[in-house]
């Protein structure tokens, strides 16, 4: 696993970190959107996922609380990776007792950087997460399919 996860990891940065996500509607049918996403473990359970921020009013994050499952799918050419598994959600709507709400700051920056992701204020990156209450987003890598180019 750690060879795709590598793989993962590459096609993230090559690509400036885009990334399609698909997850299911209420009725089954799959929404799927981009996103600028990164490998990065989750702080709470430590488990290797690909995470991203998403704005707390975004149809997809609705989607997901509901799913609670998703594929993210890299790409660079015909390179491809995907990874598959269970979402845990951080932020102001979405708290986790065992994570501490003064480091969502931080966790946002972590992986909004590990999406390959820089800013020139992060004052402002910060206020401007909180004012359109951020959520981190894990995909946990339970399954990793790719093309063996």
């Amino acid at each position: 696993m750690s060879d795709d996860l590598d793989h993962l990891r590459a096609l993230s940065v090559r690509e400036h970190g885009l990334a399609t996500i698909a997850t299911t509607r209420a009725d089954g049918t799959v929404h799927s959107t981009l996103v600028n996403a990164g490998v990065i473990d989750d702080p709470v359970t430590g488990a290797t996922s690909v995470a991203f921020v998403a704005r707390g009013d975004a149809y997809k994050l609705k989607l997901l609380r509901r799913a609670g499952h998703a594929s993210l799918a890299f790409r660079h050419g015909w390179d491809w990776g995907s990874a598959d598994g269970p979402v845990h959600l951080i932020g102001p709507d979405d708290p986790d007792p065992a994570f501490d709400a003064a480091g969502l700051p931080k966790l946002l920056r972590d992986v909004f950087i590990a999406a390959t992701g820089t800013h020139d204020d992060w004052d402002e990156y910060d206020r401007v997460m909180a004012a359109e209450r951020r959520v981190a987003v894990f995909v946990r890598a339970d399954r990793i399919l790719r093309n063996r180019t």
